[in-house]
């Protein structure tokens, strides 16, 4: 039986298997990207899949703190995640 990875989720800092998670990064580039395969390089971040944990993240600015990203996160990145969560 092989042991099923868990990351906690920034927003809501409940536990999750990493499958359930969405992985935000920022490359080495400076780019914000939202990263379906969970390869890229960078530093990331993990939320749930809800809306909640999207308004938390964006009302915090949780993602700025958490990427160690100076300028402010493009809204076209949030888009991108709402429309993931929605499915």
């Amino acid at each position: 039986m092989r042991k099923i990875p868990i990351r906690k989720c920034l927003a809501t800092n409940n536990l999750f298997p990493k499958k359930e998670l969405l992985r935000i990064v920022k490359t080495p580039d400076n780019e914000i990207k939202v990263d379906l395969t969970g390869r890229l390089n960078g530093r990331g971040a993990y939320i749930s899949k809800s809306i909640e944990a999207l308004e938390i993240l964006r009302k915090k600015k949780l993602l700025n703190k958490h990427l160690l990203f100076e300028e402010e996160i493009n809204d076209s990145v949030y888009q991108e995640i709402l429309k993931i969560i929605e499915g």
